[in-house]
């Protein structure tokens, strides 16, 4: 065997392999991705033959189909957005930025599987025994099955997972490990991908659940290369402000169940606590009387969540008028706000408008488009909407109201919160017409939502 070491390029966004630095990338087309990396190449001098073993092939009836038995890990928001719980053997990939709560959720997965009587291994690659001792003490007491371990060369690693066999393994965090086969710095390219690998034939092979924690970049994806992202079962990301109370922790990518799917958490000195109706924590400190204020009702895969849309609009002072939009999509306010200057004549053209989602959550369902707009025009002719008043319904360029998925779950979380009135679309008012308690308002057309606040 002759072996030997040569540079090779890759690109850290998708993780393509080239033999020279390159601008742009022509897997992926982004620019200034490649970096460059020592490898060890080892070359046969004769080739031996590929010997297939025929016990391996198997026809679909030939498999046998048995129920999987999923693992709570008795938080129910995380339960949701995992599809019902941890499937055996799994490889999950936890995201987000730094500081947003993966580690504390993570080691409060620990204590519950751990005083479950089910054996954990929390590998740690950033953070010291005491480090993890000092936030474990805040989050309550720990089972004797919760073992720790701080390392972050692969090759132990390994060895110490395929010698105690614990059912469920974390690893904090992925950037961290490194394997002396490759020579590249802990957190390139080279050495997250071999990382992972290693990780998904440990989960495969041995029946382990892994939890991976990775870092994100600037972008909010998980740095290293994509192919980190195919090659785990499921991907979840840690959303939100830092600064604020509440997280959101959503599905991208679920081998095992949706990826429509949201859990919500309040960030707590004592850890995440769960967020069981989200609804009334978006809507608490909402103004009463206010302009521009309405209350509309977006769906977050089967949960039906209810968000304060504000509006502000006002005569701009400079030739250009300013608009702003936080929380939802500023292009798609630009054209709600064209279509109100056509359809109903409304001089926006020289107003300044701002519009936000109130509690920092971003929201871009078509669903809020009558929300936006109503609140845009209360704002502009200076008259509150009624408190207990929730709209909802997709809006056309030709200012139709166009129908939106589960009407019926909507208004039935609108009438457990105390809602007395429904603007929905006219087609949807046959689904919703067995639901009593709540006036059910159908409307065509931006003009007759208008005419009735």
């Amino acid at each position: 065997m002759a072996k030997g070491k040569k540079s090779v390029f890759f690109c850290q966004n998708c993780g393509h392999e080239e033999n020279k630095w390159l601008g742009q990338c022509p897997a992926c087309k982004e620019w200034n991705t490649f970096v460059e990396e020592k490898m060890s190449v080892t070359t046969a001098k004769t080739a031996g033959a590929v010997r297939l073993n025929e016990n391996k092939l198997a026809t679909l009836s030939q498999v046998s189909m048995e129920k999987e038995l999923r693992m709570t890990t008795q938080i129910q928001e995380l339960d949701r957005v995992l599809g019902g719980g941890i499937v055996p053997g799994s490889l999950i990939l936890v995201g987000g930025d730094p500081g947003i709560g993966k580690s504390t959720l993570l080691l409060q997965v620990c204590r519950n599987l751990s005083n479950m009587k089910k054996s954990v291994l929390y590998i740690s690659g950033e953070e010291s025994l005491k480090q993890i001792k000092m936030r474990a003490e805040r989050l309550g007491d720990f089972s004797e099955t919760l073992s720790l371990f701080c390392e972050t060369n692969l090759e132990t690693v390994r060895a110490v997972i395929e010698k105690n066999r614990p059912q469920i393994v974390i690893i904090d965090s992925i950037q961290t490990m490194y394997s002396e086969e490759v020579t590249s710095a802990p957190g390139s390219v080279s050495q997250v991908r071999e990382s992972t690998n290693v990780f998904m034939q440990l989960a495969k092979g041995l029946g382990i659940t892994i939890f991976i924690v990775g870092h994100v970049t600037k972008e909010g994806t998980v740095a290293g290369p994509r192919v980190l992202e195919h090659m785990v079962d499921t991907v979840l990301y840690f959303e939100g402000d830092r600064h604020a109370s509440y997280r959101i922790l959503r599905g991208v990518k679920n081998r095992f169940g949706s990826t429509n799917e949201i859990g919500v958490f309040e960030m707590r000195r004592d850890g995440l606590a769960e967020v069981a109706n989200p609804s009334e924590f978006m809507l608490s400190g909402k103004p009463e009387d206010a302009t521009g204020s309405v209350v509309a009702c977006s769906m977050e895969g089967t949960r039906p969540i209810l968000i304060e849309i504000q509006a502000l609009v006002c005569q701009t002072s400079f030739g250009m008028p300013r608009r702003t939009a936080a929380g939802t999509d500023y292009n798609r306010v630009n054209l709600l706000m064209a279509v109100l200057e056509k359809r109903l004549g409304l001089p926006l053209s020289n107003c300044d408008a701002y519009v936000n989602i109130a509690g920092g959550i971003k929201m871009n369902e078509p669903a809020i488009d009558l929300g936006i707009v109503l609140a845009i025009v209360s704002s502009y002719k200076n008259r509150p909407i009624e408190e207990k008043t929730i709209v909802f319904g997709e809006v056309g360029l030709s200012g139709e109201v166009r129908a939106v998925s589960m009407p019926e779950q909507r208004v039935a979380e609108a009438k457990k919160l105390g809602f007395t009135t429904c603007i929905l679309p006219a087609v949807s008012l046959e689904s919703v017409s067995n639901i009593t308690g709540v006036e059910v308002i159908g409307v065509k057309n931006i003009n007759e939502a208008i005419r009735l606040i």
